[in-house]
């Protein structure tokens, strides 16, 4: 066994009807918070009324900044950390999905220091200190799991650069998973979120700093995505089968924020920085096939795991029998929760793919890959997932 270290700082308050404890959550760090959300025009409206009911009879000033939208851009943090400072908020909470989670914390970092969020991605000096807002992460989708994670995604449109903060105090300081609030998100939206649970989980698996913990945590996130993200997708008012997720979704959480992603994220996030119209996870499913018939060999023993989870026929196959299979077996998968997605169908321009290669080295992500592609390589992959899916199938 590896030595490794292991650090989780978020309170995580999990269970059915938990979002009731958002006031008493947040009202230990301040009496003034800003609600970070998308739109009050969306069909969340009525939650966020509700939230901001809790925190109002917890004996807190609310701002609602309600102008989150998928793939967050700089100029949204600007504006909402403009809102924090004018109401001089002590708290940020996230209401959503990954985007309005990232968006709070990269407003509880502009909101408390000079510049802006996107001056303290990760690789640059100065990094966010003790100043930045404390965070109550609220997710209403099982699939980022950023209300576990130090990272905060943000995108600059005027680079069509898509980057990250990460640094621990961006960690929420609490996380309210309430299985309740995921059972109105439509079939599409729980696939491709539900893919991006899939990936965190089985990339920390991959990474070259996972450990006996994040290797326990990732292979029961995927067993519970295996299963239960087809049942969500047929029935998604299933609060059983949305807590399996949310739960799955944490897991893989605590596994990234202690392990990390690889290839297919630093890919993924090129492609939403460079065409903020895909999200993520099928961003992801475009990519996986190419990706996992690239990588098998080179990951035996966590594929012919894979494998034998994906499909019941391999269980007595041999490690290179199973470990061969996965690609295949994920191409079903793919299939039965209709996320079998090519590039090309995302509108991804074929003739942008040298571009996307690049970008895709840009994010530290592919160096901890199994196989560690080059910028060719990773063209190759590309236009491979840019024909279509069943093309790719006869390189097994």
């Amino acid at each position: 066994m590896n030595t490794f270290a292991w650090f989780q700082p978020t309170e995580i308050r999990f269970g059915a009807g938990r979002v009731t404890e958002a006031g008493e959550a947040a009202a230990r760090f301040g009496r003034r918070c800003v609600l970070v959300t998308s739109s009050s025009a969306s069909p969340r409206a009525a939650l966020y009324e509700r939230v901001k009911t809790h925190l109002v009879h917890a004996g807190i000033s609310v701002a609602h900044f309600d102008g989150v939208a998928p793939n967050p851009t700089t100029d949204v943090v600007t504006r909402g950390a403009e809102v924090a400072r004018s109401h001089r908020a002590d708290v940020v909470v996230g209401l959503g999905g990954g985007s309005a989670m990232d968006t709070a914390k990269a407003i509880a970092v502009e909101a408390s220091h000079p510049g802006t969020a996107w001056d303290y991605l990760f690789y640059r000096t100065p990094q966010p200190d003790e100043r930045t807002l404390p965070v109550v992460a609220i997710p209403t989708t099982s699939g980022s799991a950023s209300h576990v994670t130090q990272v905060a995604v943000v995108t600059n449109p005027a680079t069509r650069d898509k980057s990250a903060l990460y640094n621990a105090i961006l960690y929420p300081r609490v996380g309210i998973v309430d299985p309740e609030l995921m059972t109105t998100v439509p079939p599409p939206v729980t696939a491709a979120t539900g893919f991006d649970i899939f990936a965190h989980s089985f990339e920390s698996y991959l990474h070259p700093h996972r450990s006996a913990y994040t290797e326990l945590l990732a292979l029961e996130a995927i067993r519970l995505v295996l299963r239960r993200l087809p049942e969500a997708i047929a029935d998604g008012k299933n609060v059983v089968v949305r807590s399996a997720l949310a739960w799955a979704d944490t897991l893989a959480g605590l596994c990234i924020a202690n392990a990390g992603v690889t290839l297919p994220h630093g890919v993924a996030m090129a492609i939403g920085g460079l065409y903020p119209h895909v999200a993520h996870g099928e961003a992801l499913a475009a990519v996986y096939p190419a990706i996992m018939r690239f990588t098998w060999q080179d990951a035996r023993s966590q594929f012919a795991v894979l494998g034998r989870h994906l499909e019941p026929a391999l269980a007595d196959a041999s490690e290179a029998e199973a470990a061969a299979g996965a690609a295949a077996a994920l191409d079903r998968f793919l299939a039965r929760i209709r996320l079998a997605l090519t590039l090309d169908q995302l509108a991804v321009p074929i003739n942008e793919l040298p571009l996307l290669a690049r970008r895709s080295l840009v994010l530290p992500d592919y160096s901890n890959h199994p196989r560690l592609a080059s910028e060719a390589e990773i063209l190759k992959l590309l236009q491979e997932s840019h024909r279509s899916f069943a093309a790719v199938a006869p390189n097994d």
